[in-house]
């Protein structure tokens, strides 16, 4: 059953975001996955089928195996959820999350171990990413000589901005802002080793955090195919866009179609929501499944 939209009749919608539904449970949070799709800030018409799945389902993957950094996943599994979401046991299970109350910090958190997209055009227009200065002569999907933290502004509409590490500190204060940029490239570093055991570069990601109780939690979701860029490593070679099992194949249709990258976004064609939705399940697949 592919999901654009989910209400859930008696209880409370906090908001829409440009995938997940966000439910108010009094002490916790319930967070549904969509099976929408957003490129530019923009989000498509067409559903992605279990889509929404793959996400919830390789995020929870990530919170258990990176657990060194706290995060706000409670419950996945729906014979366990409270008993007001009964109801809407077919429509949640898989694709849901119990997840605990925080207090989003208004950053997003990229790190990049390769340059590629929004990093590789800003290489070409002044040599940076970032704001940090790069060497010449680097080729697109090169990796970087070092992990850089690249952070942007959030926004639920519209257009993300990338800001620079100063204008973090200045958004975050400096003691935040360095817990979360060490925090993030922690992260990173032991997602993109254990990616690369299962055959999976993983070029650059996006974390997002929050406050609970004077902590800082990861929240949202985790080393996605919608925050992040996943390679094949048997695939990659750099001085072009590699493969991927993420939407860069999506955003790849979209340049090329001729849109102005303004509402409304076009239909995607058949062929390209079943190619992104076997990418997405072989990510799943891939990172998850026990080894043979």
């Amino acid at each position: 059953m592919d999901l654009l939209t989910c209400d859930l009749p008696g209880i409370k919608k906090l908001r829409s975001g440009k995938v997940r539904e966000v439910f108010d449970l009094g002490e916790h949070l319930l967070l549904v996955a969509t099976d929408r799709i957003s490129a530019f800030d923009c989000i498509l018409p067409n559903a992605i089928p279990g889509k929404g799945e793959v996400l919830n389902q390789l995020s929870a993957f990530w919170f258990n195996r990176l657990d060194f950094v706290p995060n706000h996943m409670i419950e996945t599994e729906v014979s366990a959820f409270p008993l007001e979401l009964k109801p809407y046991t077919d429509i949640l299970r898989g694709r849901s999350m119990i997840a605990r109350k925080a207090t989003p910090l208004p950053v997003e958190c990229v790190v990049r171990g390769y340059i590629a997209g929004s990093g590789w055009k800003e290489y070409q227009e002044s040599g940076t990413v970032g704001g940090l200065a790069l060497p010449a002569g680097l080729e697109q999907s090169d990796r970087l000589p070092e992990d850089l933290f690249t952070p942007s502004t959030k926004a639920e509409e519209g257009h993300d901005e990338a800001i620079t590490w100063s204008q973090c500190r200045q958004i975050l204060g400096d003691e935040i802002a360095h817990q979360v940029r060490d925090m993030s490239i922690e992260l990173y570093r032991h997602g993109r080793a254990y990616a690369a055991s299962r055959g999976i570069i993983i070029a650059d990601t996006k974390f997002e955090f929050g406050i609970r109780d004077g902590e800082i939690i990861l929240i949202d979701e985790c080393m996605t195919p919608d925050s992040s860029r996943f390679w094949p490593a048997d695939q990659y070679q750099s001085g072009g866009s590699p493969p991927s099992f993420d939407k860069q194949f999506v955003r790849d249709w979209l340049e090329n179609c001729g849109w102005d990258k303004q509402p409304p976004a076009p239909i995607l064609p058949p062929e390209i929501v079943a190619k992104t939705a076997e990418k997405y399940h072989e990510a799943l697949v891939r990172l998850s499944s026990p080894l043979p």
